[in-house]
């Protein structure tokens, strides 16, 4: 083509153009589901590292500062956000010794969510939450801490209702049972917060179970999601379930 000049000029065609805008808006549909799914899915693996990290941290303070970590909690918590471990041993007081610009809730479902623009209490879903033979994992039976970044640490009232419980004999392994050691010794992370989805993570493949080790969690919507169970014992965090265990084995 050319133009008033004589001069010899190339263009696209409105077809070409079309045709273009086509393929760049399949390439994106594509793409962007993966991409945020990568994203979100980096968030809440580098969330509940850090969440673990955190509480890790929390214990090996308590120890060093008031010469008691999870091991020697034997109380439950007696007056929350003002329980102090030079008064008493118990999980509210060395959370409330070690963190800054944290929140504390007496109960888990005193915290708010917004779902689908309604206000309501905050509460949750997993299979681990929720198993019927296990009553003391009810968000009833939770206190929790708000961190200053939004996310949600809770733990069971019951943890400390028998003395010095938050222990593992030598050699003894993680079992997923509750009952015996370690039975109140639980928790639950949201790392992000009262945010949807608020649904515990579960495997994609293999069994959620830690006496298995063959638990794989893709990054999908479905799976990798923002609720972490977790247990405390002696001066130790670890995951409780193998999901949460394979998010935090394969975090950056």
């Amino acid at each position: 083509m050319k133009d008033l000049l004589g001069i010899k000029r190339f263009g696209f065609t409105l077809a070409e153009v079309l045709i273009t805008l086509g393929i760049i808006g399949v390439v994106a549909a594509m793409t962007i589901p993966n991409l945020i799914a990568n994203t979100r899915s980096a968030q809440y693996r580098s969330g509940f590292k850090k969440a673990i990290s955190t509480l890790s941290q929390a214990g090996r303070m308590a120890q060093a500062q008031y010469d008691f970590d999870y091991a020697g909690i034997s109380s439950t918590c007696v007056d929350g956000a003002k329980d102090h471990p030079d008064t008493v041993m118990t999980m509210c007081s060395i959370l409330n010794g070690t963190l800054t610009g944290a929140t504390y809730y007496k109960n888990a479902s005193d915290l708010k969510m917004n779902k689908k623009g309604v206000e309501q209490p905050y509460t949750f879903t997993g299979d681990y939450f929720y198993n019927t033979d296990k009553p003391q994992r009810g968000i009833d039976s939770m206190s929790a801490y708000v961190l200053a970044d939004g996310m949600i640490i809770m733990f069971s009232k019951q943890l400390g209702s028998v003395g010095g419980n938050c222990t593992l004999p030598p050699g003894e392994p993680l079992k997923d049972a509750t009952s015996g050691y370690l039975r109140y010794c639980i928790g639950y992370i949201d790392v992000n917060g009262v945010n949807l989805p608020n649904k515990e993570v579960s495997c994609t493949k293999g069994s959620n179970s830690l006496d298995r080790n063959d638990c794989i969690v893709n990054n999908s919507a479905k799976n990798l999601t923002d609720i972490y169970p977790f247990r405390v014992y002696d001066g130790i965090v670890v995951p409780a379930t193998a999901a949460a265990r394979y998010v935090l084995r394969t975090a950056k």
